[in-house]
């Protein structure tokens, strides 16, 4: 089988799913922007053949560039997991004929709009939105959403440029910040507890899921620089409280016609008990969120992901072991890292139950919180039990320290 992978380079974890690709047997040929001779001699072991374009993000060009590699060579799918390039890889998809989503079903998971529209047709809860293209635009649609209310991009990921206005003055000033985001979404804030909804589909069904917790709400995280956001994955997704997101994402995935692959729903549990939809991309979640599925359940996701797309079939032994928590640690001050406090202490009475820790060390730079929810390095732990669990991750929040520029 040969398979097109866009972007086997970047984000660095595209890596182990161009490793997965190969270890089920296929032959992948590789699309970036990356100049081959950067390439790790790993990396290229990987890969039958690649080519590098100038600019990754320049759709058309890519769409010509590929074509014209691609003649004479028959390909079986093309394929990719970074959220930017979802839609040209549909768009080469339609344009061969290969299996696999159409620029349509992508466009739900990829559009916000479009995407909530769809997901409400099918009866399912999601916020009240519209889509807005100047500062006009979207103060007719505060007056009609009402106050608070969350303004993001239509095509963002993460919780970047995304924020909530409680006040008109408020609104004024997130859009003066978002002058580059060519349209948005002005929609209901939701107030809940906020979970993730991780699958991997054949044909739209579920045959490998995870629902992780945020602590705090993603939106909180990116706007308070001294926090330590946490996430975890679930061990148990048999209780009662979680079914109810669980259908709901189940539901959607119908609604948006999911085909074969990753997604990574994001969903909130209010107060009263009800679940209501986010959003969605036919995509794996980032921030290591991988990672954390993988140590769950002692798996190699990555592999996995790679079987599904191109032989439809799930091998491994997914049995939930553990509750999974990684927390991002951000330094205090800016430039290089000087000293970090309380992580000694929290190895020796943790240690046992911690399974990566990259924070950075002194005289290394600080990462730009705003650019990269990774920070400044994690802290991974796991536990059986939940309340272990919850335990040790808000110990490495709260006890374990980076400073910089002192």
């Amino acid at each position: 089988m040969n398979v097109v992978f866009l972007a086997p380079t970047y984000p660095p974890e595209m890596q182990q799913y161009t490793r997965g690709l190969a270890e089920v047997g296929v032959n992948v040929f590789g699309v970036a922007d990356a100049p081959k001779q950067s390439l790790t001699p790993t990396l290229k072991s990987y890969m039958a053949d690649y080519l590098q374009v100038p600019r990754i993000m320049d759709e058309d060009d890519v769409m010509e560039r590929v074509t014209s590699w691609l003649r004479g060579r028959s390909i079986d799918r093309i394929l990719c997991n970074w959220e930017p390039l979802q839609i040209v890889a549909a768009r080469m998809r339609d344009r061969f004929g290969i299996p696999g989503m159409t620029e349509d079903q992508v466009i739900g998971f990829r559009d916000k709009q479009i995407m909530k529209e769809r997901v409400k047709a099918a009866g399912l809860r999601v916020p009240f939105s519209q889509r807005v293209r100047n500062g006009k635009e979207a103060k007719e649609a505060a007056e009609r959403v009402g106050f608070p209310l969350i303004v993001k991009p239509i095509a963002g990921a993460g919780s970047a440029d995304t924020y909530r206005c409680d006040s008109m003055q408020e609104l004024d000033v997130a859009l003066a910040k978002m002058r580059h985001v060519t349209e948005a979404s002005v929609e209901e804030f939701i107030d809940g507890e906020e979970f993730t909804f991780d699958t991997i589909c054949v044909g739209g069904q579920p045959i490998y899921m995870n629902v992780a917790a945020y602590l705090p709400k993603p939106l909180i995280a990116r706007s308070n620089e001294w926090l330590s956001p946490v996430i975890i994955t679930v061990r148990d997704l048999a209780q009662p409280k979680l079914q109810g997101g669980i259908a709901l994402g189940k539901g959607v995935l119908k609604a948006l016609q999911m085909g074969d692959g990753f997604t990574h729903m994001e969903w909130y549990l209010t107060p009263k008990g009800e679940a209501v939809f986010g959003e969605i991309g036919c995509r794996p979640g980032g921030a290591h969120l991988v990672d954390q599925m993988n140590y769950t359940s002692d798996v190699d996701l990555f592999r996995e992901w790679a079987r599904v797309v191109c032989w439809h079939s799930f091998k491994a032994d997914a049995t939930r072991k553990y509750n999974a928590a990684i927390v991002f640690k951000r330094a205090l001050g800016q430039g290089r890292i000087s000293r970090i406090t309380g992580l000694h202490d929290y190895m020796a009475r943790f240690g046992d139950w911690v399974v990566e820790e990259t924070l950075l060390r002194p005289g290394q730079h600080r990462r730009n919180w705003k650019q990269t929810l990774i920070s400044d390095g994690h802290i991974l732990v796991r536990h059986p039990d939940w309340g272990t669990a919850h335990k040790m991750a808000f110990a490495a929040a709260t006890d374990v320290t980076l400073y910089a520029g002192e």
